[in-house]
C-alpha cells in the first residue's frame, strides 16, 4: 500500500487549525495529524517512514498587498526575520528532505514553492515578456529590494534542488502565484486578504500586479505531479497576471452593489503585467479556472466563513 505524508507548518492542537480538516469526508479513516517541529532535525523521520510520496506544502507567507514592492506586513529586524521567515522556509524544507533521504520507501517529493522563487531577478517584466520555469529569482536582488518573503522561497527552493540532486531524491516543485478561491480553513490567509482588502470599504487599491491561480488547480497540480511518472522539475501555476485595478473591474462586474475603491493609492504608472508560460502545466492536464470565477469563489467563500458580510 502507498502512503502519502502531508507535512505542514506548525500543526498543533488548536481546534481552529484542525477542526476543518477532521471534518473532511473520509478524514476519520484516512487523515492522521501529528505534532512536529519543522525546525527540529530528524523530527519527520518516523512520519515519512513507509511513505512513497511526501508533500511539503507550507511555509510562512507574509506580504503587504498595499506595498508595490511586496514587502512584509511589519518591519522585521534581522533576528526576527531569520526566525519567523527564513528559518522555517529554508531549514524546515531541508529537515523534511533530510528525513526523506533516510527512507528508501520515498519515491517522490512534491515541494510547494512559489512564483516568488521564479520571477524576481531584475529582468524587465512587461506585457510581452513571458516568464517560464527557466527563470530563477536572485537572492541578492531580493535582499537589495527587501523582498523578504521572496527571498525565503528563493533560498528554500535553491537549497532543495541542491540537496535532492546530491541525495538522488526525485523532487518536483509546484510554483503557484497568489492562490485564491474557496477557503478550506475558517481563518483568513494572505492571498484571500488581497481580495478582502478591496471589498471591505477601502478608498484606494494598491499599485500592485500579481499572478493569480485557483486553489483547486494548485491542489490538482500537486496530485498530478506525484502520480504522473514523467513529471519532473518545476511547474509555474499562474492562470493570469493582473494589476489590482483589473481585479477591481472584475469585482464591479460581479458585485455591482459593492463599494469598491475607485483610484490607485499612488499616482505612479501601474506596475506592469507580464505573462507566465503554461506549456509545462499542460503536461499535468491542468485546465485553469478563469480569474473571474476564482474571484467570485473567493468573495463567496469569505462570506460563507463570515469574514465579510454584504
Amino acid at each position: 500500500m502507498s502512503y502519502i505524508s502531508f507535512v505542514a507548518y506548525k500543526v498543533v492542537a488548536d481546534p481552529k487549525k484542525t477542526e476543518h480538516l477532521l471534518a473532511l469526508e473520509g478524514a476519520k479513516e484516512r487523515l492522521h495529524l501529528t505534532k512536529a517541529n519543522l525546525l527540529e532535525e530528524g523530527c519527520f523521520d518516523s512520519l515519512v517512514d513507509g511513505c512513497e510520496g511526501v508533500f511539503h506544502t507550507a511555509s510562512p507567507f507574509y506580504h503587504d498587498v498595499k506595498d508595490p514592492q511586496i514587502n512584509l506586513k511589519y518591519k522585521l529586524d534581522a533576528d526576527k526575520l531569520k526566525v519567523e521567515l527564513i528559518d522555517p522556509a529554508l531549514k524546515g524544507t531541508l529537515n523534511v528532505l533530510g528525513s526523506c533521504a533516510k527512507n528508501l520507501s520515498v519515491k517522490r517529493v512534491v515541494l510547494t514553492s512559489s512564483v516568488a522563487a521564479v520571477a524576481f531577478n531584475g529582468r524587465p517584466r512587461a506585457p510581452d515578456v513571458v516568464v517560464d520555469e527557466s527563470w530563477f529569482s536572485d537572492p541578492e536582488f531580493c535582499k537589495q529590494n527587501k523582498l523578504w518573503y521572496v527571498l525565503s522561497k528563493t533560498l528554500a527552493e535553491d537549497a532543495a534542488w541542491k540537496f535532492t540532486k546530491e541525495k538522488g531524491i526525485d523532487m518536483v516543485t509546484i510554483n503557484p502565484a497568489m492562490v485564491i478561491g474557496p477557503l478550506l480553513q475558517p481563518t483568513l490567509n494572505t492571498s484571500a486578504a488581497a481580495i478582502l482588502n478591496l471589498i471591505n470599504g477601502s478608498q484606494t487599491f494598491p499599485n500592485s500586479t500579481f499572478g493569480w491561480v485557483n486553489v483547486k488547480d494548485v491542489a490538482n497540480a500537486h496530485i498530478q505531479a506525484f502520480e504522473i511518472p514523467s513529471a519532473n522539475g518545476r511547474y509555474c501555476l499562474v492562470e493570469s497576471v493582473a494589476h489590482l485595478s483589473e481585479v477591481v473591474k472584475i469585482l464591479q462586474e460581479l458585485f455591482p452593489a459593492f463599494q469598491l475603491p475607485e483610484k490607485c493609492a499612488d499616482d505612479k504608472p501601474f506596475t506592469p503585467t507580464y505573462q507566465v508560460s503554461k506549456e509545462r502545466t499542460k503536461s499535468l492536464g491542468i485546465e485553469f479556472i478563469p480569474l473571474k470565477q476564482s474571484i467570485k469563489e473567493t468573495v463567496e467563500s469569505l462570506k460563507e466563513k463570515k469574514l465579510f458580510t454584504w
